[in-house]
């Protein structure tokens, strides 16, 4: 499996639980089994929600599905050069 579809099924089992609509990253702390310290990593990459926050900033609020939610974050990601 590469690194994005790896990262992508993680970020969905992590965002999943959430409250749909989410109108910003702290709708999501409490749905993260570790909270803000939960780790994504797969090959080189690793990195926590915290991190993922304060690197890739605010995002497209409010999200109505965890799919759209792990899709922006993972083409935040690709914007960015992180993967």
């Amino acid at each position: 499996m590469d690194t994005e579809a790896d990262l992508r099924e993680q970020m969905i089992a992590a965002f999943e639980d959430a409250d749909y609509p989410i109108s910003s990253p702290m709708d999501l702390v409490p749905a993260l089994p570790d909270g803000p310290g939960t780790r994504f990593e797969s090959g080189e990459f690793s990195m926590t929600a915290m991190e993922l926050n304060m690197k890739l900033g605010s995002g497209d609020f409010p999200y109505d599905s965890v799919e759209g939610f792990v899709d922006d974050l993972l083409a935040q990601l690709n914007e960015q050069d992180l993967l």
